[in-house]
């Protein structure tokens, strides 16, 4: 399985469904070179900086938060199977901590 570009597939597909208008920015016309919204549009209606967003599409969700993953879900206008589908991307994606590394954390902590 490919995460990263299932990840990168599924926001890609998501924003080029979603106008401007329908995520409440203004629409100056002329043609877009992209279908729906452009990354910086999501990234602006989320709450958090393009380059960010950038990096997120490109299939790199290592350290992504909920937090993040809900101010996506609600600028791409997703549904709740949308939703749960995005997080089970993105956790996919995250290199879960092995047992040693952290065992060795807890260790530092103390």
């Amino acid at each position: 399985m490919d995460t990263h570009g299932d990840i990168s597939e599924f926001l890609t597909t998501r924003r080029a469904k979603l106008t401007p208008a329908e995520v409440g920015l203004p629409d100056f016309g002329g043609r877009r070179r992209v279908p729906g919204l452009r990354r910086e549009e999501v990234a602006l209606v989320a709450g958090m900086s393009a380059e960010y967003y950038k990096r997120l599409e490109r299939g790199n969700a290592k350290g992504v938060s909920d937090v993040v993953i809900d101010g996506i879900s609600r600028a791409l206008h997703l549904d709740d199977a949308e939703h749960a589908h995005l997080y089970d991307l993105v956790r996919a994606a995250t290199p879960a901590p092995t047992r040693s590394n952290a065992r060795g954390q807890l260790a530092s902590l103390s």
